[in-house]
């Protein structure tokens, strides 16, 4: 018998089995950091809503969060190793131009060498590009050897002193992708915007360099646009194979990227906006959209207005990561459903979800998930509550530490005195940690399982 004639089951509720987050135990207050740029009060806090940033130290990098999120969620669910055929990584934060962090987070799996899967790059969009890729290979590939796949969506998000260093921050997030999910994502009707643009980008001028190039009036337009395109590529492609939805309506809660968290204010806007136009069309069946611009300050104003129920129902009492944490490129969209999953209210039915994601350059797209009351959605919610507590156990530094701790990370990247050693700085227990770098600039790593007490110049961190 040919292998084009086997048979297999299909799988069904295909998505997110289990979930786990890592963000770093240092941040700062905007508050403090509006002050000490001399900025005008609430510059960050009110006109960006966003609370605190957390950062990594010269101790951490791209691989050390992805090895703790990652042993976390195996250790958390107690998931097999010779269970999992699939590992996909979604980041932005390249320390190697070649060598992918797949290849690091193999060290977690030392007897399965049979794991498909590579990084996956486009800024913040990855994250949601690397979850649609396992859903696909779960989908096709589980009913064949009965095996899982596990995503990872993690970076580090530094910016050089100047205005839009504020729009920082640092986080991870893995999943476990596998049938009969506790949230499934629709893979059918998934919809994407993809265009060429210069919003944000890291070209490489060193190897050592974490900055990147940013237009920021360019890149807020071109995630507005890449909302109301994707919405509407959306709508027709539900309009087309269903009956339809009652738009926004039909969802219980919306997720969209979040760069800060009034971007997400405004996206959600031009969402509900372009809802109601695509819902309310004339007898030609055109639609409104032409009636408010979303880059015209009083057509915004208006479209926030309109929205404010959607925003408060919906989205704004998810965003405690964000405003907390700030932007963690990939795992900013996805900190969002663990912020919903921690809610205190009763899921004891299906819950609809929508999704949207985006990365400069750009890349965007709209999917929509279901939560379901299955026997693990008691874990990951008591995981996701976790989470939340686990906020409150950071260490606060001043701004004039966090400046410190940035200058002391990019001195040591750019440093040539081999072997390289950070410095070392405050740590969770169980975290990896960047232990040294050699000449030939291969990394070495360490699980630090203790909390970690470190003296500078303005104090002892506990």
């Amino acid at each position: 018998m040919s292998l084009g004639q086997c048979s297999f089951t299909p799988v069904t509720d295909v998505g997110i089995g289990a979930i786990e987050l890592y963000f770093p135990q240092n941040f700062v207050e905007q508050s403090n950091l509006e002050e000490y740029n001399n900025v005008s009060r609430g510059k960050y806090t009110i006109g960006l809503g966003q609370q605190q940033m957390g950062f990594c130290s010269d101790n951490e990098d791209i691989v050390s969060i992805s090895l703790t999120v990652l042993r976390q969620l195996l250790e958390t669910y107690k998931i097999p190793l010779d269970s999992i055929g699939c590992l996909v990584v979604g980041t932005e934060t390249m320390i190697d131009k070649s060598k992918s962090v797949k290849t690091a987070l193999m060290d977690l799996f030392p007897n399965n060498s049979d794991i498909e899967g590579v990084d996956i790059k486009n800024a913040c969009f990855g994250g949601a590009q690397a979850l649609l890729h396992a859903v696909d290979w779960v989908t096709v590939n589980h009913p064949v050897d009965k095996k899982n796949a596990i995503v990872v969506i993690a970076d580090i998000a530094i910016y050089e002193d100047g205005p839009a260093r504020c729009t920082g921050g640092a986080g991870a997030i893995a999943f476990l992708v596998c049938p009969d999910a506790t949230i499934p994502i629709d893979r059918r009707f998934s919809a994407c915007h993809m265009k060429n643009t210069w919003d944000f980008f890291k070209p490489i001028k060193s190897t050592a360099s974490e900055y990147p190039e940013v237009d920021g009036s360019l890149s807020l337009a071109s995630y507005l646009e890449a909302v109301r395109s994707c919405y509407t590529h959306f709508t027709s492609k539900v309009l087309r194979h269903t009956s339809g939805i009652d738009g926004l309506n039909s969802f219980d809660a919306i997720f969209l990227h979040s760069p800060f968290t009034k971007m997400v204010q405004k996206g959600l806007a031009v969402m509900a906006y372009t809802d109601s136009c695509l819902r309310h069309k004339d007898q030609n069946g055109n639609g409104v959209e032409n009636r408010l611009d979303e880059n015209d300050r009083a057509g915004m104003t208006k479209m926030i207005e309109l929205s404010a129920e959607v925003w408060k129902n919906k989205t704004d009492p998810h965003l405690v990561f964000n405003r907390r944490i700030g932007n963690m490129y990939t795992p900013s969209l996805f900190a969002q459903l663990l912020a919903y999953l921690a809610s205190e209210e009763s899921i004891t039915d299906e819950r609809n979800l929508l999704f949207f994601a985006y990365g400069s350059g750009l890349a965007s797209a709209i999917f929509p998930g279901r939560v379901r009351p299955t026997a693990n959605l008691a874990k990951i919610r008591e995981v996701a509550r976790h989470c939340i507590k686990r906020l409150d156990s950071r260490q606060r530094f001043s701004a004039e530490e966090f400046t410190e701790t940035l200058k002391r990370r990019e001195e040591f990247l750019h440093s040539n005195d081999f072997p390289k050693t950070p410095s070392e700085s405050t740590l969770f227990p169980n975290t990896y940690f960047l232990n040294s770098i050699d000449k030939k600039y291969r990394r070495t790593y360490s699980l630090h399982e203790e909390p970690i007490i470190v003296q500078n110049g303005n104090g002892i961190h506990h």
